[in-house]
This record gives structure tokens, sequence and C-alpha cells, in this order.
């Protein structure tokens, strides 16, 4: 028994230290990573917008022979570059984990977010593949609760498993949302 008053100091507690205050991300789940597929998607996605603002900034430079777009050019190509590099650490970042009462869904790089959506909350799950999604195979499962800004997303799932996920999903919810 403590004979001080107020609570127990951490110290006197045995077990792993707390998580950092600050760290979204809990480690006590078991993350799913989405496929690295998506990272060419995603470059070929760059690559088409690159192409259409080079063949611009060309023509302009080519009629006008301004140093500007020379300039210009030089700073879509490094700007292009750092977007490269960025894409595929940003898609390595994205997870998801489904606990007994919600689905975790983490991204991002310099400013880290995890969305927490409970089952009982959702209202549909919706799963899309564009053009260059299906070209490699992918999907993406879109979550839809009553709150527009609580909406998550998963992409980069293979389509058997954005089957799966949400058909699991759907039914969670509907189990959950019966006690409402």
């Amino acid at each position: 028994m403590n004979e001080r008053s107020g609570p127990v100091p951490a110290e006197d507690h045995p077990g792993p230290p707390p998580a950092h205050p600050l760290e979204p991300w809990p480690d006590t789940v078991r993350w799913q990573r989405i496929s690295t597929d998506l990272i060419w998607v995603e470059l070929i996605r760059l690559g088409i917008l690159l192409a259409v603002l080079l063949i611009g900034l060309g023509v302009g430079w080519a009629a006008s022979g301004h140093w500007a777009f020379g300039a210009a050019l030089g700073l879509v190509l490094l700007l292009a570059g750092w977007r490269a590099v960025t894409i595929v650490r940003a898609v390595r970042a994205w997870g998801y984990a489904e606990r007994a009462d919600d689905l975790l869904v983490r991204h991002g790089l310099l400013v880290r977010r995890l969305s927490i959506v409970p089952y009982s909350r959702m209202q549909f799950v919706d799963v899309s593949a564009g053009p260059l999604e299906r070209a490699f195979d992918l999907a993406t499962v879109q979550l839809h609760t009553a709150a527009a800004a609580s909406d998550a997303r998963v992409p980069g799932l293979r389509p058997a498993e954005a089957s799966r996920l949400r058909d699991r999903l759907t039914a969670l919810g509907e189990d959950r949302a019966e006690g409402l």
C-alpha cells in the first residue's frame, strides 16, 4: 500500500515507458502496409503533370526567348525531383490497423496524421480504382462517416484485400450500429 496521497509516480510502476505524447502512431497495434506499387502510380501522375508544364514552359521560352521561362523550367525540374523523393517516402508512411471497435489509418511525413474511425460511425464504405490504379492492380478503400472531416481512405490495396476490408468494415459497422 502506498502511504503517499495522490497518484503514484511512474517510476513506481514496472513496465514499458509511456509513448511520447506527440507520437500519433501507437506501437500496440499490428500495422498493415499498402502496396509499394502505389509509388509507380504517383510517379506516373507526377510525370504527366511535369510533361504538361515542361511543354508549356518550353513553348513559351521558344516563342519569347525570355530568361524567366528558362528559370521556371529549372525550378519545375527541381521541384519535380523533390516531389519524386517525397512520393516514395509518403507511400511507405501509409498504413492501417484493424482493432476490435475501430479502424486506424496513418499517413504523413512532416505532419503525421492518425485517423481513428469507429465501426459504429461508418455510414458506407467505397472501393474505387482509377485507370492508373487498375493498370497496377490497385484499389482505394474510402470510409464515409456522418462528419465529412472524419472520412479516411486507404489507397494502394490489392483488389482482393480491398474487397475483404470493405466487407469486414461493412459487417462490423452493421453489428456496431444495431446498438444505437
